[in-house]
């Protein structure tokens, strides 16, 4: 290698660390941002080396963002498409994230409670708004309807 790809190498290197310093990306997302600035083949290499350090690890990333989804009041539907979108494994993704899980189920009463308050919705037009709006959380249905049901 001449001295101008190393130095290009140690520059995508040094750009993507910039980005993992901040918080966790998946690899995808990481080459999307990068390929924009820098030759694809030197992106691919460079992130290569970073994932077989254990820098760039997709598996941390996906962890981490459930998480923080969670605990923005995010259901596993939305969080499932966002992965998607990022470019995340589906194998990887149904590690993560379980659906029928009971969590998300509480997850979702508490949502509710947080945006209507506790009592039962008043008529069915309210139930309907109380429903779109979990439903754009990315609840499922059936958590959607426990979180309807009584304590």
């Amino acid at each position: 290698m001449s001295d101008e790809v190393i130095q290009t190498v140690k520059d995508v290197r040094r750009a993507a660390m910039d980005l993992l310093a901040r918080r966790e990306h998946g690899f995808t997302e990481l080459f999307r941002k990068l390929s924009g600035r820098f030759p694809r083949a030197l992106v691919v290499e460079a992130l290569n080396r970073l994932r077989e350090e254990r820098l760039q690890s997709d598996d941390r990333f996906v962890e981490s963002y459930v998480y923080s989804r969670q605990q923005r009041g995010y259901g596993p539907v939305r969080i499932k498409s966002e992965l998607f979108q990022k470019g995340i494994d589906s194998e990887l993704i149904g590690q993560y994230l379980l659906e029928q899980d009971d969590h998300w189920y509480e997850l979702a009463k508490t949502a509710k409670v947080r945006k209507f308050g506790a009592s039962a919705p008043r008529d069915n037009k309210d139930r309907a708004r109380q429903s779109r709006f979990l439903a754009q959380r990315g609840f499922s249905m059936s958590q959607i309807y426990s979180a309807f049901s009584a304590p």
